[in-house]
């Protein structure tokens, strides 16, 4: 019972508050990490251990990724055999995208009661059996839905990852950490048309091999995740603790802080689900999705126009057009130049809060990507539209791609990161908000993009596009200067 004794075993003795009901009343041991060193606390282990649970991670956002945007190319040759038009075909690729959005409301929430390993295997899992049967789907009713079901099951990675993420790497190591994870969340969707345009193009295969494909693909890592995955959410792994304490004492007193309330698990999961719509009305929140939404719009109508960019003005075939995406994948690693510079400024600065009592970089720090990469987006855009004419060389629109995945990349890296920052253990739920209004209108614009670029035309289409990201260029810079009255007005930042 000695304050040395408590800081040596991490278990706080004190009496069960009145509300905190259950049937034994008087002490509770409060099972807790064994100080800041505690080796069995995510934060503490070996960085071997650590980036190979990110890199886990990462790998699920890349497959679920390469899912959205595969099937894309086979689109005309989905229609046909289906006897329906490219626009109501190219809605598989567009409810993929809305089911992403729904089922994140689900998916933090689970995360943060489950744990983050049985939502990333149980999910995953169901998402593939949808995968495999919109490969087997006979019509395009069967399709649809079936690849709505699969996003909504693959939504985990982007919903749960920032909560992971902030589970293994403490605020400076994110400097580093999470750019690893966001290079292969968006060289998915990047990459999936690489590899669908040469399956399209390919007469000896049927289209439906987009779906074998990504199928494959993500039964490898499923596999990796079930053997080398670990737990990582820090309440689950005091639960664990707290239970093996109370096996080998007989003492049932010992409880981990989630525990102690002695709550039902569907009363507990029922908070969980409601803690998104709560954090929604959070100025911080409902900034962010707003200001990312709008990005994605730009993103996805983008996308739509590569067919148009390089198909129709350059002559080029389906699978050299799925090569042209690879512009967006080298663009994306740009951003991570910026991670030395970042990180020494981290260190630099963390030194001068320390001095003056603090201990940690305030979530405005994070802007410095958004700050550095946001003016790239409508430049690209301007420089693609202005310069897509047959007769000047197809190398323009290509580079022009590459500032693009810079610029883009760059605001995601900030947005995330300053969510999870502003929200550490439950970031899972904060993002939901985020990614449901994000995919959603993603998937919209996915159907819309098309008509765009057939009644605008290329060059039209991009100058509106620029104007719309020209907008928002000071958006970080104007959350960088007030960020921090806008989280005082923020309840549970």
């Amino acid at each position: 019972g000695t304050r040395l004794g408590v800081a040596l075993t991490g278990i706080a003795v004190r009496d069960r508050r009145t509300n905190e009901g259950g049937a034994d009343a008087g002490k509770v041991f409060v099972v807790a990490f064994e100080g800041d060193n505690d080796l069995s606390k995510p934060q503490n282990w070996s960085y071997t251990r650590r980036i190979c649970a990110t890199a886990m991670i990462a790998l699920i956002g890349f497959v679920v990724g390469v899912a959205s945007s595969i099937d894309s190319p086979a689109t005309s040759r989905a229609a046909q055999e289906f006897g329906v038009s490219d626009v109501v075909e190219i809605l598989a690729t567009g409810l993929y995208l809305i089911g992403f959005g729904v089922g994140a409301l689900f998916a933090g929430p689970f995360s943060e009661t489950l744990g983050r390993n049985p939502v990333y295997i149980i999910t995953l899992t169901t998402y593939m059996i949808f995968i495999m049967a919109s490969g087997l789907a006979k019509n395009i009713q069967q399709q649809l839905v079936f690849r709505f079901l699969a996003g909504f099951f693959g939504s985990t990675p982007l919903t749960c990852a920032g909560g992971s993420i902030s589970d293994l790497w403490t605020p400076m190591e994110r400097v580093f950490a999470f750019p690893m994870f966001a290079n292969a969340a968006f060289l998915g969707p990047v990459m999936g048309p690489v590899m669908g345009g040469f399956i399209a193009q390919s007469t000896s295969v049927s289209w439906r091999w987009v779906e074998w494909t990504t199928l494959i693909m993500s039964g490898l890592v499923l596999i990796l995740v079930v053997i080398f995955q670990p737990e990582t959410y820090a309440p689950v792994l005091l639960a664990w603790k707290a239970q093996h304490l109370r096996k080998v004492t007989g003492d049932q007193r010992f409880v981990a802080e989630m525990e102690i309330r002695g709550e039902p698990f569907l009363h507990r999961l029922g908070t969980a689900l409601y803690r998104p719509f709560l954090l929604t009305l959070e100025p911080i929140v409902l900034l962010v999705t707003l200001y990312l939404t709008v990005i994605y719009i730009v993103l996805f109508s983008f996308l739509d126009g590569y067919d148009y960019i390089f198909g129709s003005t350059h002559g080029t075939s389906q699978g050299i057009t799925g090569l042209c995406f690879l512009n967006i994948a080298i663009g994306l690693f740009g951003a991570s130049l910026w991670v030395p510079l970042i990180y020494k400024w981290a260190k630099r600065d963390v030194v001068a809060i320390q001095e003056r009592g603090g201990s940690r970089l305030p979530p405005e720090f994070r802007l410095w990507y958004a700050m550095f990469g946001a003016p790239a987006i409508p430049i690209s855009l301007f420089w693609m539209g202005w310069t897509s004419y047959s007769h000047i060389s197809i190398w323009s629109p290509i580079l022009a791609g590459v500032l693009f995945g810079y610029g883009v990349l760059c605001v995601f890296i900030s947005s995330y990161q300053y969510i999870i920052d502003s929200y550490e253990m439950y970031a899972a739920s904060a993002l939901t908000s985020v990614t449901l209004v994000r995919y959603v209108t993603a998937g919209g614009m996915t159907v819309v993009g098309i008509p765009f670029y057939k009644n605008m035309g290329v060059h039209w289409t991009l100058t509106i596009l620029g104007g719309i990201s020209a907008v928002l260029v000071p958006v970080p810079y104007l959350f960088y200067i007030y960020g921090k009255k806008i989280r005082g007005k923020s309840k549970y930042a």
